[in-house]
């Protein structure tokens, strides 16, 4: 895989318009951090923010501002011998694609694009396995939507909705009791039905949840790792320590000089 160009956080006003012909050279990824509309197949869609679009060669690109600020991240990018590898992952192109935690996928735009503008020697390699890392994930969203939400229905939205505030507010005392009392089940179909939809315990995704946060401290702070332990909802710093090795292999002081 490789990129071409980059952009993270980028952000034009509400006359902002795009539009490129088809030009066999690429894919062009992006996801949206606000609203925004779309012209697919002569067609306005209106896209909410947390909408991912993949375009390949075949498609005019043309999206713009809905009245207000239009902020996405985007890549351009091409297979280069990993064309399999892409068409297995069955993700639909120039087809407009909802995803729930879009905070992740631009966390690990930005993490590409740190790697695109870094002279390290290992930025090729690295690159490469963050941008497979996100064409899977979006992937498998296209996946849980198909698949696993008919099944989950009529909780879809507000298991979705929980974890989103999970994922912003990791440092609140989450529980399975407090947990299944914030969608009004009961504790045992709470924790099967999140299973079934995140393909993960609720517990082990609350831990997931401190442990990004913690991360993103540590790379954008000078907080002390005590500090840190707090700000993500640990009474023990011991304890945080073991969980954050546990996750990411090295210790919060190890990760922060990297």
């Amino acid at each position: 895989m490789n990129v071409h160009c980059i952009g993270w956080n980028s952000f034009h006003d509400s006359s902002y318009k795009i539009s490129r012909q088809p030009a066999d050279d690429g894919y062009m990824l992006i996801l949206l951090k606000s609203s925004g509309i779309f012209s697919i197949n002569g067609s306005d869609e209106e896209a909410d923010r947390d909408t991912v679009i993949v375009y390949d060669g075949s498609s005019e690109q043309s999206y713009r501002a809905d009245g207000g600020m239009l902020i996405y991240d985007w890549i351009k990018f091409d297979a280069d011998g990993d064309a399999d590898f892409l068409e297995s992952l069955e993700i639909p192109v120039n087809t407009l694609i909802r995803y729930t935690d879009a905070d992740f996928l631009s966390g690990i735009i930005r993490s590409i694009a740190n790697e695109f503008y870094s002279v390290s020697a290992r930025r090729v390699k690295m690159i490469d396995s963050l941008l497979k890392t996100l064409l899977i994930k979006i992937s498998e969203a296209q996946f849980t939507r198909e698949n696993i939400q008919q099944n989950v229905d009529p909780h879809y939205n507000i298991l979705v909705e929980l974890r989103e505030k999970i994922y912003r507010n990791p440092q609140l005392k989450w529980n399975v009791d407090v947990m299944a009392a914030n969608v009004n089940m009961s504790r045992s179909y709470f924790q099967h039905v999140y299973r079934e939809l995140f393909g993960v315990s609720c517990i082990s995704d609350v831990i997931s949840a401190k442990i990004e946060k913690a991360k993103e401290i540590l790379s954008e702070t000078s907080c002390t790792v005590s500090q840190i332990a707090a700000m993500c909802g640990y009474d023990n710093e011991e304890h945080f320590m073991r969980q954050f090795k546990k996750l990411v292999g090295v210790t919060p002081t190890a990760y922060r000089k990297k």
